[in-house]
This record gives C-alpha cells, structure tokens and sequence, in this order.
C-alpha cells in the first residue's frame, strides 16, 4: 500500500517501519562482517523487537523497561543482555528470581557488588562483561577493573570487555587506533591476572547519514572496519550496533496543514514537527534529511518547514525546496527508523503520540494507535482545592 493511501486510512502523522528493510540491512552487515556476532541496541528502536532479535546474536536491554519490552515478545532468554549505567535492586532482584537473562554487563564497582549480592541471594551463576570507560559517565576505569578481577567470585563468569565512545563514528584510522589500544588492554589484563578473556563487546558507533548534502561509501568503510579488527586475536567479537541497524527501515510521514509567508519567508506548518522526530546533528534544521514530497513538487522555491508546537524551535527544515506547496501535501522524512521517534519531546503542548505501523512484506499492522498524552500530563482527577 502506498504511502498516500496509508495516510487516507490512518491518518498523519505516522511512523512506519519495514521488516523487510531490517532483515536487508541485517544481511548486509553480515555479508561485510562475517565472523562477528550482532548484538541490536533496542532503545534505537523497541517497536521492532518481536522480529529483529530472529536475525541478531543477543539485544542490548539498557532499563527494565526494555527487559520488560522483550519479555513480552518472547524474546529468548540466551539472547537478552542487560546493560545500562543504573541497575536497581527491585529490577535485578525481579530478574534473578525469575529465569535469568544470558549475560550483564558491569558499569561500576557499585554495580558489582549488587550483582554479587544477587547471585549469593539467589544461588545462581552470572556471565559478565566489564565495560571499559572511554572517559565519559560508561563503563569503569582500568583501576576499577582491576579490583573485580583480583576477588575470587567462582559463580560469576567474566567474559570478556566491553567498550563503547561514540555514535556517528566514519573514520577507520581512528576506530584502528581505538581497537589497538583496547587489544593492548585486555592483553595486559590477561598477562596480570592469568585469565583469558573470551569475549570483546564493541559498539563501533557506524554512522548513518540522514541529510542530502551527505555522502558515504559504506561498502568500503565496512571492508577497512574488517581489517580493522584483526587487531583483535583470538576472541569472540560482538559489534554492539542500534543506529546503524534500524535507521534505514523506517519513515516519519507528515503533512502540510497550513502555509503563510512574512519578511522572513514562506513558512509551512506541518500536523507532525520536533516532538517526533530527531535527527542526530539535525542542528536546528540548517540540513535537510532525505525525503520525498507526494504528489511529487521538485522544485527550487524555498519554505521553512515548521512543526505544530508553539515554540520558534520548531523548525524541521529551514531552507527545503519544493515547487508550489500545497496545504495537504505529505513529506516522508527518511531513515526514521532509529532513535528518531524516541528523542523527542514528545509531551510537549500535550499533543498526540503518532501512530506506529509495521510493514512486513505486503501486510500492515497498527502497533501503536496514536495516544493522547493530555492524561498523562494533567492531574485533572484529582480535587483541585482552591
């Protein structure tokens, strides 16, 4: 079904996601890095959780509310990774009391010791990796490594390192140079303590260009990248990716409810804006995502594409061209598919959360119907006392 005829039957704006796509994109990546384990970063995209975790190695579950997320779709046990900088003490002790996930990463020595309390508590064992910090609030410094690794603790498995800086990374040398020192790491490591590690865990951050000014040519890089990693010797290695796995499958549909035109120019107000949808380096909309324009109005005419928000930061595209914009016009913003929905402002002006469709193969499913968030940010049940 066409995007015209989805946006007569359920309305704008809506979000859309293609299986399709992702099991595509998944296969690509394989095809470059063939000897690598996928592990998908859901907080990139929750929605497409029942279908990815079939293609992927494991799921990165970074809050209980993504662990519930994957329970709920009978995401199997050994594929589940538990990861985040706040691990709790309901949400772990939930987890170990019922069947526990494949692996944990550790974060810090406070969640180390909460782990160990749990698997005494419990009687059960734990596989674990420990994050390596890049120098931001992630992961732990060598010196705290260091202490994890000289406790006995004989019913927790570490596996292996963790290590993740950056998203929107395109430069091999410097992902070379990152991977080279991590490998010198763990052999240090592994040299102090007489341990092998079995597992490298790496979120590479591969970037996914969302603006038209933009170019990449990603079968070479991911050819370097494999190169690359042959600094790493004799490890399972698993590339920890969201953005780069999911953009690329989904769409951001709006459409054009008002125009007007001052000194300033012609302004178009669309019925979705800033609440929806986020780019990476989106900048105040000075780039402009790659999108499509239906009916089709190239053209070379400029118009600021605002959102519905009363606030002058929404503006999605300050210079967009199109020929003669028309009010129900619809704009399909491009590679939507990660972080994009997820890192707006989406309570703002208490305006409707956009409908979530899923398209697999020639069938279409509302997952998420458009919510209204006036409940949730009003306490109009409760007795106002003046």
């Amino acid at each position: 079904m066409s995007i015209e005829l989805l946006s007569k039957e359920y309305g704008t704006p809506f979000y859309i996601f293609d299986v399709e796509k992702l099991r595509e994109r998944v296969k690509y990546l394989q095809s470059y890095l063939p000897d690598v384990n996928l592990i998908y970063a859901v907080k990139a995209n929750t929605f497409v959780i029942p279908y990815i975790h079939k293609y992927v190695s494991g799921l990165e579950l970074c809050s209980f509310g993504e662990y519930e997320i994957a329970v709920k779709s009978n995401v199997p046990y050994e594929k589940m990774i538990i990861s985040g900088v706040y691990k709790d003490y309901d949400s772990m002790e939930y987890m170990f009391s019922h069947e526990l996930p494949y692996r944990f990463t550790v974060e810090s020595l406070t969640q180390w010791y909460l782990l160990k309390e749990m698997v005494n508590k419990f009687k059960k064992e734990l596989n674990v990796l420990l994050r390596l910090t890049s120098g931001s609030q992630f992961g732990m410094s060598e010196e705290d490594i260091r202490v994890i690794l000289a406790e006995d603790n004989p019913n927790i498995h570490i596996k292996g390192i963790e290590y993740f800086s950056k998203t929107q990374r395109h430069s091999i040398p410097i992902l070379e140079k990152e991977l080279v020192k991590i490998s010198r790491i763990m052999d240090s490591l592994e040299e102090e303590y007489q341990i092998e590690f079995e597992e490298f865990e790496y979120g590479p951050g591969f970037p996914v260009y969302y603006f038209q000014e933009e170019d990449f040519l990603e079968d070479a890089f991911l050819e370097g990248f494999r190169e690359a990693l042959k600094h790493i010797k004799n490890k399972k290695i698993s590339l920890e990716l969201g953005r780069s796995i999911a953009a690329s499958m989904g769409e951001y549909v709006t459409k054009v409810v008002d125009m007007k035109t001052n000194h300033n120019g012609n302004y178009v107000i669309v019925d979705g804006g800033i609440n929806h949808l986020v780019y990476y380096g989106g900048n105040m909309g000075i780039n402009v995502p790659k999108h499509e324009i239906i009916p089709n109005r190239s053209g070379s005419n400029k118009y600021i594409i605002c959102g519905s928000l009363c606030t002058i930061n929404d503006i999605m595209v300050k210079e967009f061209r199109a020929d003669n914009l028309m009010i129900n016009d619809l704009i399909v913003f491009k590679n939507a598919g990660a972080y994009a929905p997820f890192e707006g402002i989406s309570l703002f002006l208490s305006r409707e959360l956009p409908k979530v469709l899923i398209k697999d193969k020639d069938k279409i499913e509302v997952v998420r119907d458009s919510v209204k968030t006036s409940e949730l940010n009003s306490n109009y049940k409760k007795e106002v006392v003046l």
